[in-house]
């Protein structure tokens, strides 16, 4: 097993491991050294969904719930019904929900009673063709946190070091409509580990593609609240690290006592 390094003093983001199968599960019930939170793809599960709520009891940490639309990497082309079904039927496991910005609008009811449940909410992007620039991810974040959001993520294609920095400079930038202190709620998970939050909404960013790995250790260390990684050794997400590889990098550690 790798040894887990973190430097003393750095920000610990939360370290969130991906299951999307039965496999995953089975593994996850099993793991001595769980990650901070895991995350249902219900889009994944949606087979074996009956056989879920048993199981997910078996967790010993709190779990994000999402069911991906199909246009953002969902798998078994899930209608919008179908989505909002398996959503609300997982909302009462959940401690996070995760659902697209496209589709936060249509879903204001569900998120409306996410708040009502103390369920914390992520409004998410993935664009798996591109990054786009500062001024776009940035509008993008407001329009989050006009939806209630209390995390903003934002997956996107990094094959080049260009989308890389775009990437990255999103998340380095304050971002004044961000700062726009939304104080009525906060995150005691997140503020006590001193991730970046700005406002009362807290950025989770990350690259998919080429250069995907670099870009997930470069983000963590630049605040990302959430850093996923797969369960399994080897995942289908082509730039995401399995939990085991980010904690090599120290992503994930709590700090010595």
């Amino acid at each position: 097993m790798t040894a887990c390094r973190s430097p003393a003093g750095r920000r610990r983001p939360r370290l969130v491991g991906v299951i999307t199968s039965r496999a995953d599960l089975d593994f996850a019930i099993r793991m001595r050294k769980p990650p901070d939170l895991f995350e249902l793809r219900l889009d994944h599960l949606v087979r074996i969904v009956d056989g879920l709520e048993s199981k997910i009891s078996r967790l010993c940490v709190p779990l994000i719930v999402t069911a991906r639309h199909p246009q953002e990497g969902g798998v078994n082309k899930l209608s919008f019904r179908q989505r909002r079904e398996l959503l609300s039927r997982f909302l009462p496991r959940a401690r996070y929900i995760d659902i697209e910005l496209r589709s936060a609008a249509a879903l204001h009811a569900l998120l409306k009673l996410a708040r009502k449940k103390n369920v914390w909410r992520i409004i998410s992007f993935h664009d798996l063709k591109a990054t786009p620039d500062y001024r776009d991810l940035q509008a993008k974040a407001r329009r989050a946190k006009s939806l209630g959001a209390d995390i903003f993520k934002a997956a996107t294609r990094t094959d080049t070091p260009a989308q890389l920095a775009q990437l990255l400079d999103f998340m380095t930038k304050k971002q004044p409509v961000l700062t726009e202190a939304r104080r009525s709620r906060t995150d005691v998970d997140l503020t006590t580990e001193r991730v970046r939050l700005t406002g009362g909404l807290a950025v989770s960013a990350m690259g998919i593609g080429k250069l995907g790995a670099i870009s997930r250790v470069l983000l963590a260390y630049r605040g990302s609240a959430l850093v996923y990684g797969s369960v399994a050794a080897a995942s289908e997400v082509e730039g995401q690290m399995s939990l085991e590889q980010l904690r090599a990098f120290g992503i994930g550690c709590r700090a010595p006592s």
